[in-house]
């Protein structure tokens, strides 16, 4: 796998939405978020510039889901309900994307997976208090 690829396509199951973007640091950004939201999606989200996604077929089967603070803006496609992509709430400039829904990406091709701490999101805490790691996903294949 290729973690420094910059542009990819992506598809949502049905591939009613489909989109191409520009990651910020390839998929170097990967990482998986522990808040009560993310605990049930459980995707693995890359960074991307909100001006970096464009959306190329599906823009109107795309559904909003917002919740808490009304702040982050989570995208699913309606037909099938697959979870694209969301605008962060730590960084309303930023757009995570789903790595399961990148053209030959699959979640399960990286060996580790940081998990952001999001039970005490980072704009709940001072300032000063940076991101905090809450530990890593390890994936390790059967044989």
């Amino acid at each position: 796998m290729d973690k420094d690829i910059n542009e990819i396509s992506g598809t949502c199951h049905c591939g009613t939405v489909q989109f191409h973007v520009r990651l910020t640091n390839g998929l170097h950004t990967a990482r998986r978020c522990n808040c009560s939201y993310c605990r049930m999606r459980g995707a693995v989200a890359v960074s991307a510039n909100l001006s970096d996604i464009h959306i190329t077929t599906g823009q109107d089967a795309l559904v909003l889901y917002q919740f808490n603070t009304m702040q982050a803006k989570h995208y699913f496609c309606s037909k099938c309900g697959i979870y694209t992509h969301h605008q962060r709430r730590s960084n309303p400039e930023q757009y995570g994307v789903n790595v399961a829904c990148l053209n030959g990406i699959s979640p399960f091709d990286f060996d580790t997976v940081p998990v952001n701490e999001g039970t005490v999101h980072p704009k709940d805490r001072p300032a000063n208090a940076g991101p905090l790691i809450a530990g890593q996903i390890r994936y390790v294949p059967t044989v």
